[in-house]
């Protein structure tokens, strides 16, 4: 776990810790990346670090949080799509998932980053960090499915547990599929076009 100590530390301090750890991580993997490089490059000692983390599975954890955090909010904002039209509700779908798609295409490192952790089997932190980032995505995405229920963009007549489950799987598959993509954020739109139409195929009424 990260450790209180570490939020109480300066900005620049906690910066350069976890860019010297995105770095790593990025490059590497969790795998093969070392801890060593990381103090080094972050100019702490080996005790200074367990002192912030539990370890280095708990570093990692923190570095995606962080990071898919960032990108999220320069992609942003993300309003809920509208209720009263079944084709701006999707068109709104579409343009979120879109930005998310482009703000991904910009930065491999992090890409390599989301690659690594997405197609790895993880640690118990790391899944339980993964979870984390389910359970903040989920309160926009039930707000988003209730909309499109209201103007009948959305099916309901299976419960709405379920079309949470199958709207994860496809942003799952999706994730894995365009991080695998070159990194070009205009040749994203196409892609993302059949992954919202897919999307629409399961979802619409």
């Amino acid at each position: 776990m990260v450790r209180p100590r570490f939020h109480a530390l300066p900005d620049e301090r906690r910066t350069a810790i976890l860019d010297a750890a995105f770095v790593e991580f990025a490059a590497h993997g969790f795998a093969a990346a070392s801890l060593n490089r990381i103090i080094d490059a972050a100019a702490i000692s080996k005790g200074s670090m367990y002192y912030y983390f539990d370890g280095k599975d708990d570093l990692y954890a923190h570095v995606i949080r962080t990071y898919l955090e960032q990108m999220i909010i320069r992609s942003g904002p993300f309003p809920v799509p509208p209720a009263t039209d079944r084709e701006a509700f999707w068109t709104t779908i579409e343009d979120h998932c879109r930005r998310l798609a482009r703000a991904l295409a910009a930065s491999p490192q992090l890409a390599n980053l989301l690659r690594d952790w997405l197609s790895a089997a993880g640690t118990p932190t790391m899944e339980a960090a993964r979870r984390d980032a389910e359970r903040e995505a989920s309160p926009w995405l039930a707000r988003a499915l209730a909309a499109g229920q209201s103007g009948g963009a959305v099916r309901t007549d299976v419960p709405d547990d379920l079309l949470m489950a199958v709207v994860g799987a496809l942003g799952h598959l999706m994730d894995l599929w365009l991080i695998t993509r070159p990194n070009d954020p205009v040749g994203h739109d196409d892609p993302v076009h059949v992954f919202v139409d897919l999307m629409r195929r399961a979802l619409a009424p």
